[in-house]
């Protein structure tokens, strides 16, 4: 064997072991799922699809009819293949910001929407993302759920970029959705308003970290508030579960005094507490669960 011979067959040893420590090709994502979430694995990212989605019915969202009524036609738009805006959700918590873009998919699937969730950590890899997905037929929302961004943070930039700052467009088959308490995204401090300034005609001029701060939100052609239940809706709100949880009128009556002290003792009167105390009454007092 002479030198060169030996020298090759050397590099092809090596190269086999580097073979074998770089991680292996993700396969292609099952298309015929609904939903996926984006996960990254030795530094890859790649759609997982989700197999048993979360399927609650928009129906059983109460007291919001208004928020529902107007992403619904945001969305319908969007199926149809026309105009639709991304939609920020902000708000009180437990008030069905994110039960709401999930009964979208529940709603909508059959009409060719599908739902892509993000972690707020993996942000950065949304361009790849909407490459991944811009030559689907399907209509695609991606979806993070309770998104803040503290300063610096890479996936504020790449979130800005995407929505309206890149010289690539957004596809027509995707739009993002998004929930938040935090109305602007980020922390507001007082420093900030010590940075305002007026001019000489009496316009008041936020400081650049404000700006900074509002420039993302408002990239979101949609917001949609969400705001505390009163006593009232909160109670409403329990019936209803508690009657999808086969409960008669009579024990849903009962029922009032201890949903009560349920809230009192939560310290808030939610339609994700209404859901919990409505499990455990009905569960308590015999209630058939929905199939």
């Amino acid at each position: 064997m002479t030198d060169l011979e030996k020298f090759l067959a050397r590099a092809e040893a090596v190269l086999a072991r580097i073979e074998g420590l770089l991680p292996a090709a993700h396969a292609a994502p099952d298309w015929s799922a609904t939903a996926f979430r984006w996960r990254r694995r030795q530094g890859r990212g790649a759609l997982e699809a989700v197999r048993y989605p979360h399927r609650i019915r928009l129906d059983d969202l109460q007291g919001v009819e208004e928020q529902k009524q107007r992403i619904e036609q945001n969305t319908r738009q969007f199926i149809a293949g026309y105009s639709a805006n991304n939609v920020i959700l902000t708000g009180a918590r437990g008030t069905g910001k994110s039960s709401l873009v999930k009964g979208l998919l529940h709603g909508y699937a059959d009409r060719g929407l599908r739902l892509i969730e993000v972690d707020k950590g993996d942000l950065v890899d949304l361009a790849e993302i909407v490459e991944l997905v811009a030559a689907r037929p399907e209509k695609f929302v991606v979806f993070c759920d309770d998104l803040s961004f503290e300063s610096g943070e890479p996936g504020y930039k790449a979130m800005k970029s995407v929505l309206d700052g890149s010289i690539a467009g957004m596809p027509d088959n995707v739009l993002i959705y998004a929930t938040s308490n935090r109305r602007h995204l980020m922390p507001e401090t007082m420093r900030e308003n010590l940075d305002a300034r007026h001019d000489e005609d009496g316009e008041l001029h936020p400081g650049e970290t404000t700006e900074e701060k509002i420039s993302l939100s408002e990239r979101f052609g949609l917001w949609l508030s969400f705001y505390p239940f009163s006593q009232d809706e909160y109670l409403a709100i329990c019936g209803h579960w508690l009657h999808s949880f086969g409960l008669d009128a009579g024990k849903i009556a009962d029922a009032r005094t201890e949903a009560l002290q349920w809230a009192l003792g939560r310290g808030s009167r939610s339609g994700r507490v209404a859901w919990q105390f409505a499990r455990d009454y009905a569960g308590r007092n015999a209630g058939t669960m929905r199939p």
